[in-house]
């Protein structure tokens, strides 16, 4: 164990987030997605929520404020201005962690092509649909001295 890390993230998910550079994506996924096939490798938490794992990401990876959009989720398939419930959730974590950062979607196939570029894909036990987020790692910047 380690102090001020949640116990959820493991020494894989650690390192992986660690070796990330400014621009790479890591994406949360649910039950559901075809992760183990779609092409980056893949840490299982199996046993847990996508909404418990993304809160666990944000306390230590920052969101890139450069781009428009840094937390991004996959639109309802033939409804992609629905608002699904997880949705909220999603937007209320990133806000809690990244003030000024919002929450959008991509079409499902879009989402599943980037998926193929991140570093790694994290498969979690979420049961809701549409429980699958990308996020791209920002920068820390230097505290002034």
């Amino acid at each position: 164990m380690l102090k001020s890390l949640p116990p959820l993230l493991g020494p894989d998910l650690l390192y992986i987030l660690r070796a990330m550079g400014h621009g790479d994506e890591i994406v949360l996924v649910d039950a559901n997605y075809p992760a183990e096939f779609a092409g980056p490798d893949v840490v299982r938490l199996d046993g847990h929520s996508v909404t418990d794992v993304l809160d666990a990401v944000l306390t230590v990876l920052p969101l890139d404020e450069f781009v428009e959009e840094a937390a991004i989720g996959m639109q309802v398939v033939d409804a992609p201005n629905q608002r699904e419930r997880i949705y909220e959730e999603f937007e209320r974590i990133v806000r809690h962690h990244e003030p000024r950062m919002g929450f959008s979607t991509i079409e499902r196939f879009a989402f599943y092509e980037r998926a193929r570029n991140a570093a790694a894909i994290v498969q979690t036990g979420e049961s809701r649909l549409y429980g699958n987020i990308i996020l791209k790692k920002g920068i820390i910047r230097p505290s002034a001295s």
